[in-house]
């Protein structure tokens, strides 16, 4: 499977995913038009990762802001990443956020309440 790479924009965020190294960013801001169709090729990818996963899948998600559309979206990635963890698959995601954010520290927490994979609540210094 090859890799998939999405440029962030001012509305959409950056996304990489490796399944050769089991590696997957998302960074930036979520607000595209269509969030269903900008993280379409990300759930197709994340699905057909789930047949040859590997042993250890990590997790980088460092969002400065996603708007509600986004949010349905984003959970529908942990879910496929909650049925690759639940397979032979080790998932490890890393939940960045800005100091003083509460919001995306609470939003962070939120997803990590829903999905059964742990979370690193990780603080990052503000970028200018």
């Amino acid at each position: 499977m090859e890799k998939l790479n999405l440029t962030g924009s001012p509305k959409t965020p950056t996304i990489e995913f490796n399944s050769e190294s089991g590696y997957l960013l998302i960074k930036g801001r979520s607000i595209p038009e269509n969030s269903i169709e900008f993280y379409r090729p990300l759930i197709e990818a994340l699905e057909a990762y789930n047949d040859t996963p590997q042993a250890t899948t990590k997790v980088d998600i460092s969002l400065e802001y996603f708007n509600t559309s986004s949010s349905k979206c984003i959970l529908d990635v942990f879910k496929r990443l909650e049925t690759i963890n639940s397979g032979a698959s080790e998932v490890l995601i890393n939940w960045h956020y800005e100091e003083e954010d509460e919001d995306m520290l609470e939003a962070g927490e939120d997803y990590q309440a829903i999905i059964n994979i742990p979370f690193k609540m990780i603080e990052v210094e503000e970028e200018d």
